[in-house]
């Protein structure tokens, strides 16, 4: 475009020149008034392809005093700068701006009204959408209905089997909190009740000191609409895989150890599994590839 308006330009100017007879020729004299059609012709000429060029790009040139004003000489030396000023017009800055999500994925985590409590829709825009429930090949020889925790990657695959696995995104304990290892889902609740454990209480007395007593099921409750409780060796482990409303949390290591979904993602788990369901925890470089 800006070469083509280049040489509409020169072709314009050009034009300028071509009426004029070469010097040293003697020609018959215009009359003044010839002079001052043949000068208009010329500035409605040079008009029209500034018009154009801008047409071409915007679909319209806003018309202004300066504009209605330009003279032939004056637009020779401005045309290039209204050319590349048409060039650039109605384009967008360009912002750092995220997808955003499809109506699939709005409707998989819509709002529930439906719960004892009320689960909002999380934002998802404060989610990577790796992370959005999903079903992916998975290269695993686990059984199907086994429960793999990837830490490393912040996924929990749920096996369906044939290579084939439903991905939850999660978020982890912090380094130095998390369990790794064998269990089973010795069993499941709804809207669980939540205790801290002692060390929780040891490590933020303030925090959870307060709450050694239990705290009753809520939306504020930790862990969420669902819980499903990890035992190792018949005993309890004292993590759990459980609900959050903390959205931003998805992705991330920051819990006390415990894996938390989404309450939409952990609802959909907790009504595909059983007691006695088995559950790896990996953690370092044993992620499985998927």
């Amino acid at each position: 475009m800006a070469a083509a308006a280049g040489a509409a330009v020169r072709a314009a100017a050009s034009a300028d020149n071509g009426g004029r007879s070469p010097a040293g020729i003697g020609t018959k004299r215009r009359t003044s008034t010839k002079l001052e059609l043949r000068r208009a012709e010329r500035d409605r000429v040079f008009m029209e392809a500034l018009a154009f060029f801008c047409n071409e790009h915007s679909k319209k040139i806003k018309k202004s005093p300066m504009t209605a004003l330009l003279t032939r000489r004056s637009f020779l030396v401005s045309a290039p700068l209204f050319v590349a000023g048409c060039a650039t017009s109605g384009q967008p800055v360009a912002r750092d701006v995220k997808p955003q999500p499809s109506a699939f994925y709005r409707q998989l985590y819509a709002a529930i009204d439906t719960e004892p409590f009320p689960i909002p829709a999380p934002d998802l825009s404060k989610i990577d959408p790796q992370f959005y429930r999903q079903e992916v090949s998975y290269a695993g020889g686990e059984a199907a209905g086994t429960i793999v925790v990837d830490t490393t990657q912040r996924f929990l695959y749920l096996l369906l089997g044939e290579g084939r696995a439903l991905r939850y995104g999660v978020g982890v304990g912090k380094q130095g909190l998390e369990f790794e290892g064998v269990g089973v889902i010795q069993y499941k609740r709804a809207w669980p009740r939540w205790t801290p454990t002692q060390d929780m209480i040891r490590r933020e007395p303030d925090r959870y000191g307060p709450l050694a007593g239990g705290m009753e099921p809520g939306p504020t409750n930790p862990l969420g609409a669902r819980a499903l409780y990890l035992f190792k060796n018949g005993e309890d482990t004292l993590y759990r895989i459980h609900g959050t409303n903390e959205d931003w949390s998805i992705g991330r290591a920051v819990s006390s150890g415990c894996i938390r979904l989404l309450n939409q993602d952990i609802i959909d788990l907790h009504r595909r599994v059983l007691n006695g369901t088995r559950v790896i925890v990996l953690q370092g470089s044993a992620s499985p590839m998927a």
